[in-house]
Parts: structure tokens; C-alpha cells; sequence
């Protein structure tokens, strides 16, 4: 029995869809379905019901499921058991929100490359809603995002969150201490609505009794950014992100009386029987960012 039909049947049953594992295994649908025919041949049973355009597997086809796990997994463990343990080739789609990119996914994947050299990355940089879409379909192998992932295969594991800070321009922006109210009277600008961070601004005014006079819903923190330094106002970011960013860019963390609620992170990945590649990238991941959260606190010139 070829493993890598077996490996291709395990893939249409998981995505539920025989494109999308076409998708993840790079091959073209019609190679795709002729190998789950050969399977079907060799094993003399249909593994899919091709009576209805929706995805269901046969009967036979959700046993052999649980057997097409097994057999993937016992191919791992025989690589790794009789493998001469060189570091093997991996492709990864990874994606990510904008304040996860700006905060400490450069440096991981930095960190990553010296440790993994044969590691072949592809990466976006969506909204949560799109990564969740798009870890459950199974164009990407792992996601960092504000909510975690749920389908059939995906698994979850918390990061550690970021705590977000009000920032402004040092040069118009000097007091030591400000109240929440008087950051009520600025422009203020934040993730597009509906976000986390939108929704637990306008939030944390609410549980004060207050109105912000105006809020404005930016989708970069690249625009932020230059919008602050244009003088246009203060802005609510990720406060790892800013002690990066003021390498090039004259930004100002305010200390307020209010606290802002911090910005949860997710990991959501596809388990792979055959893999534990995207595993032990979350596992990195994890080490990474605990390792930066406890690391102490760099002096940086408008930074308290």
C-alpha cells in the first residue's frame, strides 16, 4: 500500500474538500483524485460518496480513516526511529495578525532559521477572522491570532498575551501621567472595528462613565504609526510592538490611570499524523515569546 495515497486520502477527509488537500500536499486535483481511486481499487471499497456534491465520506471510508491516522503515524515514528536525524527539509505556511508581525514574530523567525536551516516559510499577514478561515481550511499550517481556530483536527494552545499601552508624540505628548478623560478629548486610534482591541477601547470608556470624542479604526499599525508621528493622535498598540518600533519612529508610551485589557494570542494548527514539524514550531513559538516576556525591560529613550 503506497503511503502517500494513503497520506493524500487522509488529507480530502480532513479538509472535508479533495481541492484544498490538493492545495496542501501541491499536487493538481485530478493527481489528487486519481490516487484516492488507486486507493479505493487497492482496498476494493469506495472511500468517498460521490453521489452528492456535498464531501461525505462512505461508511468504509470513515473506518480506513482511523487506520489511514495510524499507519501516518507509525511512518513517523519509523523515520525518526531509523532516520540518521539530519534536519529535513520543511515548508510552512504560518500566518499571523499585524501585532503579532511587529512584536516578536520577526526576531522568532530569525531565531527559527538558525535553528531549523532547512525550513521553507510562507507568510501572511491577515485579520484573525481570515487566519481562522484559512487554518481551518487548511491553506495555512499554524496561525498567531486574537481568537482560537475550531474545526475537526485543529488544535489550540495560548500565548502569552500583549499588554497594550496608549501612545503619542513625545514632542506633543509631555506629560508624566495622564487621566483617562483627557485622553477622551484626543483623536484616538485603534484595529478596525469589531476587533479586540476596538471593542475594549470603547469598553474600558464605558466602565468610566465616558465618551471618547472621536475613534478612529486603522487596519495597519504601519499607518498608526505614521499617524501619531504626523501629530494626528494618540494611538492604543501592542507595548512590545512600540519598544521595536522606536528604533525609527518617534513614539511616546503614556502612562494613564486606566489599563487597558490586554491582547489575546492563539496558536491554532492543523494536527499532521505524518509530521510533527508544525508541533514543535508552536512549541518554539511558546518558549520564544515566554522567554521575551520575562526577559528584563530594555531602557529606551519614551519609554517608561
Amino acid at each position: 500500500m503506497n503511503l502517500r495515497f494513503v497520506e493524500a486520502f487522509y488529507w480530502v477527509a480532513s479538509l472535508k474538500s479533495i481541492s484544498r488537500a490538493a492545495d496542501k500536499l501541491f499536487l493538481t486535483q485530478s493527481a489528487m483524485s486519481s490516487r484516492i481511486s488507486t486507493l479505493e481499487d487497492e482496498l476494493g471499497v469506495l472511500l468517498l460518496d460521490r453521489r452528492d456534491k456535498q464531501f461525505k465520506l462512505t461508511t468504509a471510508g470513515a473506518r480506513f480513516l482511523v487506520y489511514a491516522q495510524k499507519l501516518l503515524e507509525l511512518q513517523r515514528e519509523v523515520k525518526a526511529e531509523m532516520g540518521s536525524g539530519a534536519p529535513l527539509a520543511v515548508s510552512m505556511r504560518i500566518g499571523a495578525i499585524e501585532s503579532v508581525l511587529h512584536s516578536w514574530l520577526i526576531p522568532w523567525l530569525e531565531k527559527l532559521r538558525k535553528d531549523q536551516p532547512g525550513l521553507a516559510l510562507e507568510l501572511t499577514v491577515e485579520t484573525t477572522p481570515l487566519l481562522i478561515e484559512q487554518v481551518q481550511r487548511g491553506t495555512l499550517d499554524l496561525v498567531f491570532a486574537v481568537l482560537p481556530a475550531s474545526a475537526d483536527g485543529v488544535r489550540n494552545h495560548a500565548l502569552p498575551p500583549m499588554e497594550m499601552a496608549f501612545v503619542g508624540h513625545p514632542a506633543l505628548h509631555k506629560k508624566r501621567k495622564y487621566r483617562l478623560d483627557e485622553l477622551a478629548e484626543m483623536e484616538l486610534l485603534t484595529f478596525q472595528k469589531g476587533s479586540q482591541p476596538h471593542v475594549t477601547l470603547l469598553d474600558l470608556f464605558r466602565q468610566h462613565q465616558m465618551e471618547p470624542k472621536r475613534v478612529h479604526a486603522i487596519s495597519s499599525i504601519s499607518a498608526m504609526v505614521q499617524l501619531v508621528q504626523g501629530g494626528f493622535g494618540v494611538a492604543s498598540l501592542p507595548r512590545v510592538a512600540v519598544q521595536r518600533l522606536t528604533g525609527f519612529a518617534s513614539l511616546k508610551l503614556l502612562s494613564c490611570d486606566a489599563r487597558l485589557q490586554a491582547l489575546p494570542i492563539h496558536a491554532s494548527y492543523r494536527t499532521d499524523p505524518s509530521s510533527q514539524a508544525v508541533e514543535a514550531l508552536v512549541k518554539s513559538a511558546i518558549a520564544f515569546v515566554q522567554g521575551t516576556s520575562n526577559a528584563p525591560k530594555r531602557a529606551s529613550k519614551g519609554i517608561p
